[in-house]
């Protein structure tokens, strides 16, 4: 015999402010790591700090926008990979291969910028390529952690979405099986990130 005690999780709307905030701090917390790379590769690649800089401070600004619509305009809208509570439309949690593919998705963009401006800066394709090249690699596995670090960070989501992660965890835990009348707690694996 299996019992569960369910909490009812209480649905409450998040402000269109605080998620539109929150895809701008996580847009500009990416842009920072990301800029570091940039300007590690180019350094690399070019032997020469004062174009690396160029490179990787020109990206600040062109990276912003285009991160801030990738993430908006297309992943926000994309039911790929997520995790819905009962009612499908609730967002409860990323399955991993939604980062890896988003990530995979935001590279053709931000790769295709940085051989821009490295071309434009250092006026070399080669060295142009070699440093989008190389980015695709550091990248796309930099992006998957950033990722995966915010779904954990609450702020910003959905209250409704933190409201089942909520009741989702109280359910896994407070799973009950009852052996030759006894009961036994029972803990299962739990995937989700509150």
């Amino acid at each position: 015999m299996l019992t569960s005690i369910k909490p009812t999780p209480v649905a409450k709307k998040n402000t269109n402010r605080e998620a539109t905030l929150r895809i701008v701090a996580k847009a500009t917390s990416w842009r920072f790591f990301a800029t570091c790379d940039t300007i590690i590769l180019s350094l690399i690649f070019t032997g020469q700090i004062g174009s690396a800089l160029k490179i990787g401070l020109t990206e600040v600004f062109t990276k912003i926008g285009l991160f801030y619509l990738h993430e908006r305009y297309l992943w926000s809208n994309l039911r790929f990979g997520r995790i819905y509570a009962n009612d499908n439309k609730t967002v409860i949690g990323d399955k991993h291969y939604r980062s890896i593919v988003k990530g995979m998705s935001w590279r053709v963009f931000g790769t295709m910028d940085t051989i821009l401006i490295a071309l434009f800066w250092t006026g070399d394709y080669k060295k142009a390529l070699a440093i989008g090249a190389t980015e695709v690699i550091t990248k796309v596995g930099l992006f998957w952690l950033h990722e995966r670090v915010w779904f954990r960070i609450k702020w910003g989501q959905p209250k409704d979405t933190l409201e089942i992660l909520k009741a989702k965890k109280a359910e896994d835990v407070l799973t009950v099986k009852i052996i030759d009348g006894s009961p036994v707690e029972e803990q299962k694996d739990i995937h989700v990130a509150i």
